[in-house]
């Protein structure tokens, strides 16, 4: 079948994975115990609108969907639409593995109804103290290559956007026995005025 796609010329698409976003569930206890980095409770995942009404069929099924498993696991959503025109759906959980399968769940969703090329990213928020004051810190989940980078702003400084890239470095390095984190970093790319607000 690939040789005949090949050979029409029919271009496939990148497809999207998700079974690498378990992976986390593991990753987050080393934060917690070894680095003293812990989950904020939130997570996100983005993807691209597309203007049909397929996907807006495809958004209100997963809208039912999602209040149908917040009885089962008590998860809260929201839908946002960020500053970029991205849509974005919102949870928040005490219990982490429910913010990952749930994001999972999300992503098969929209995957199932024709829009994978539309999946952007999962990002999962997690917190640092340093020093007198915290840090917010992302683990990025690129569903195109299947590996996690991490994304670390810095806030507060008066001087735009800036990044703390040699804190990444550290810890995507940390993390690289868990997770399939991605090895190239020109590919870590800055997520700014992520929606997930504590």
């Amino acid at each position: 079948m690939r040789f005949i796609d090949t050979l029409l010329g029919r271009v496939r698409p990148v497809t999207s994975k998700t079974d690498a976003l378990f992976s986390i569930s593991t990753a987050y206890i080393t934060l917690e115990t070894k680095l003293d980095i812990f989950h904020d409770d939130v997570a996100g995942i983005c993807f691209k609108i597309i203007p049909s009404t397929t996907f807006e069929r495809m958004k209100s099924d997963l809208s039912e969907l999602l209040l149908l498993t917040k009885r089962e696991t008590a998860t809260e959503y929201r839908m946002v639409r960020d500053s970029f025109g991205y849509l974005w759906v919102v949870l928040r959980d005490r219990d982490f593995e429910d913010l990952v399968t749930t994001l999972h769940l999300i992503s098969n969703t929209v995957i199932e109804n024709g829009f994978g090329e539309a999946l952007l990213c999962s990002v999962f928020k997690f917190k640092k103290r340093d020093r007198d004051r915290e840090r917010e810190i992302y683990m990025i989940y690129n569903y195109k290559s299947g590996k996690f980078y991490p994304f670390i702003p810095l806030a507060g400084d008066g001087a735009g956007k800036h990044r703390d890239e040699e804190y990444e470095l550290k810890l995507g390095a940390l993390l690289r026995d868990e997770l399939p984190v991605e090895r190239d970093i020109g590919k870590w790319y800055p997520m700014w005025d992520i929606p997930l607000s504590s």
